[in-house]
């Protein structure tokens, strides 16, 4: 397994542009999201996501959407795709620490991932913690993959064959898990894209203490979120900290999007190296000099941009890898 970075001193990481970032948006003095309520975290949270974010980008389709639960519950949802045409798509799950976040948070990132990959993108709006405590978020995310591989793509006129799976922080987490759903109910996948997620039971890695404080995710916001969303005894449960899956074999190949400044590093690297000693492809970029949710900071970081073209060119290449295999 590779060398964590806990090692690593914080002093000189940061780049300029994030640096100078991270000293703006702490000049503001929001409270924080561990100090306020749910609603309040998610009202402030929905308020200043997009502020950094390039305009949302024009694309042909943008529909707003419902997808049944498992339970049969109505989940919102909305399709982004830059044509007509019929083609692959991406179920995309938002971060937000399974207590924030929601369509419009996420919008702008959506909206770049389907204009960069020239593919469908369908952001979901799962049930949130604590009104729906774990396996909640989980549960709706893979009803809507299935949904999508089942009747769902051909309502919408997309390609169901050819079908990833991603999120960032939270949604990586449940990209990560729908991935090995998937392959235990036959449900082939093209890829799974996962951007800065948590993948441990527990907030004790190094870099969650090299990290800790003064680089975006804090670590009190980090205990805010696992106390609302799930049960201490219930924290190594897979479906949680999917590194303690007990088999990755034959999961779909993975993109895996990392901040080098980021608490959940150390986590994401050791997940990217379980998948590759089972035999799973991993294209994996870690990104220098920028903290946590840096691909939402597009307006700021030229990283941002980056990393979507990163994952673009991924999804590209898995989605044409998929269409040689059937011809």
């Amino acid at each position: 397994m590779r060398p964590t970075l806990s090692h690593r001193p914080p002093t000189c990481l940061l780049t300029p542009a994030m640096s100078g970032t991270l000293e703006r948006i702490q000049r503001l003095k929001r409270t924080p999201f561990h100090q306020m309520s749910p609603a309040d975290a998610r009202a402030a949270y929905q308020g200043g996501a997009e502020v950094l974010e390039p305009p949302r980008a024009p694309l042909a389709r943008v529909e707003n959407l419902s997808i049944p639960a498992a339970d049969g519950s109505p989940l919102p949802a909305r399709l982004y795709a830059p044509s007509q045409e019929r083609m692959p798509v991406l179920l995309y799950l938002h971060g937000g620490g399974f207590v924030i976040g929601n369509l419009e948070t996420h919008d702008s990132l959506c909206r770049q991932l389907a204009r960069r990959s020239g593919a469908a993108v369908l952001a979901l709006d799962y049930r949130l913690a604590p009104e729906h405590r774990f396996p909640t978020a989980v549960d709706d995310a893979f009803a809507a993959l299935r949904w999508l591989a089942g009747e769902g793509a051909s309502s919408l006129k997309l390609d169901g064959s050819r079908l990833a799976v991603g999120g960032d922080s939270a949604g990586g987490t449940l990209a990560a898990v729908c991935a090995i759903l998937a392959r235990d109910a036959g449900l082939p996948l093209a890829m799974q894209l996962l951007i800065t997620p948590g993948t441990t039971a527990h907030a004790d890695t190094g870099s969650h203490k090299l990290f800790a404080h003064g680089f975006l995710l804090e670590s009190d916001a980090i205990s805010w979120f696992f106390d609302h969303y799930i049960d201490r005894r219930d924290r190594e449960d897979w479906r949680f900290a999917p590194l303690n899956a007990p088999d990755l074999e034959d999961v779909a190949p993975a993109c895996v999007l990392l901040a080098e400044c980021d608490p959940l590093v150390d986590e994401g690297l050791a997940y990217a190296d379980k998948l590759r000693a089972a035999g799973v492809a991993v294209e994996l970029d870690l990104v220098r000099g920028v903290t946590h949710d840096f691909i939402k900071l597009g307006r700021v970081l030229k990283e941002a941009g980056q990393a979507q073209d990163f994952a673009a060119r991924a999804l590209r290449s898995a989605w044409n890898h998929l269409t040689q295999e059937t011809t």
